[in-house]
């Protein structure tokens, strides 16, 4: 599907995919888990929300990319918010459910499998730096990462999340 139909249906739709009932158990999933892991919250801690609607809208409105995977052997992206639909060149249709390690090329696959199993165990870790590509085949560098676990309401392994603010074409 071109980009400029993927925009053009969010818009005639009532509720955005990302505002869906099951994306926002999982951002209200990923952010209390955030918040677990850091010692902070993901969003600006001065905004006050008054749902997990709100919630949604802001954390899919954040400047920099904000991704998440199910906890499945390969496991496969459920959420991705604005800057990591840009960056990555997808529509959500196209990146919810793709494999999240094809977000990166198949080089770097092994290494960022690594920093996966590594903050599996830590069940968080900061300062994360790695090679990705876009759906157009261009490649960039993601630093600063931070990768953590994605607990349910049975504190259960739900997923993992990871999110950055740096990042640059190579």
């Amino acid at each position: 599907m071109p980009k400029k139909q993927c925009f053009k249906q969010w818009r005639q739709v009532s509720k955005p995919p990302w505002l869906t009932k099951k994306s926002l158990k999982i951002i209200r999933l990923l952010l209390k888990s955030y918040q677990i892991a850091f010692h902070e919250p993901l969003l600006n801690p001065k905004l006050t929300f008054n749902s997990d609607f709100e919630r949604g809208k802001a954390l899919f409105a954040m400047s920099h990319p904000v991704m998440a995977h199910d906890n499945k052997n390969d496991p496969c992206l459920n959420y991705a918010n604005a800057a990591a639909l840009q960056l990555w060149s997808r529509c959500w249709e196209e990146m919810i459910g793709m494999p999240s390690r094809l977000t990166a090329p198949e080089t770097e696959q092994e290494q960022r499998k690594h920093a996966l199993k590594q903050a599996s165990k830590k069940h968080a870790i900061k300062n994360y730096q790695g090679i990705r590509m876009n759906s157009k085949g261009e490649l960039f560098m993601i630093k600063h990462a931070r990768i953590w676990t994605i607990w349910d309401e049975k504190d259960s392994i739900f997923g993992q999340a990871a999110t950055f603010a740096v990042w640059q074409q190579i």
